[in-house]
């Protein structure tokens, strides 16, 4: 089975699997669902107008994304993986990413290097006043673009199943990020090293990129854990 960490396309009828999975992929990534929230079927069926059916369809979705954990005869939950297993999804995703732009360089067309040159531009074009998810989308677009250049269809499948997997915390770190120039110059590093065919930039640009994303999530957790409430504390009278 193909997954595609990239939402869909716009869906003029919003009662659809697809278009549920869409929005509720939106309030995952942007908080409105936080982690270790249960998505409670008849709840957000009737908040959402729609049945039950289509639902546990979307759900069915964001759980092979990565984003919803499922539980035998309870709600699912939005998923909250722990910084060791996220590094260690990264870690992978690294190895994937560094074979699929090394393929890439050698079996890329033009046609291709120019549709990843254009996401590479608007990332560039829109990453300060733009909607934060649409240019992380559009980002995320852009690697998967790349892998797919190389032409190896297992490759990129695998690389799809844990891009999706990583979407939520990318984008949380993305957000809070401050290197957005050091991320750019290695967006452009990725097309010059294309264009060239030359895989040992296009590796250094990579290996730059992941070495940015794996600071930036541990900078997450150790914020989000300062922020998280004492368990442990007393009650106050």
């Amino acid at each position: 089975m193909t997954l595609n960490p990239v939402p869909d396309a716009p869906d003029s009828d919003p009662t659809r699997p697809t278009a549920l999975a869409r929005r509720l992929r939106r309030e995952i990534l942007t908080g409105v669902l936080p982690p270790g929230s249960p998505i409670k079927e008849r709840d957000h069926a009737e908040r959402l107008g729609v049945s039950r059916t289509p639902l546990r369809e979307a759900v069915r979705v964001l759980a092979q994304e990565g984003l919803v954990t499922l539980r035998p005869l309870r709600s699912p939950v939005v998923a909250d993986p722990g910084l060791a297993e996220v590094l260690d999804e990264i870690a992978v995703l690294r190895r994937l990413e560094l074979f699929g732009g090394e393929l890439a360089c050698a079996h890329a067309t033009a046609d291709e290097i120019a549709h990843i040159a254009r996401l590479a531009e608007a990332v560039a074009r829109d990453h300060a006043t733009g909607d934060r998810l649409d240019v992380f989308d559009l980002d995320m677009e852009m690697h998967r673009a790349i892998v797919a250049a190389g032409h190896n269809p297992a490759l990129a499948r695998t690389h799809g199943e844990y891009l999706a997997r990583l979407w939520r915390i990318r984008f949380l770190s993305a957000s809070t990020r401050t290197d957005a120039e050091r991320v750019l110059h290695d967006h452009r590093g990725m097309i010059e090293a294309l264009v060239a065919r030359d895989p040992a930039r296009m590796l250094a640009h990579i290996d730059s990129h992941f070495d940015g994303l794996t600071r930036n999530v541990a900078t997450h957790f150790r914020t989000e854990d300062r922020e998280r409430p004492d368990d442990t504390a007393e009650d106050g009278p």
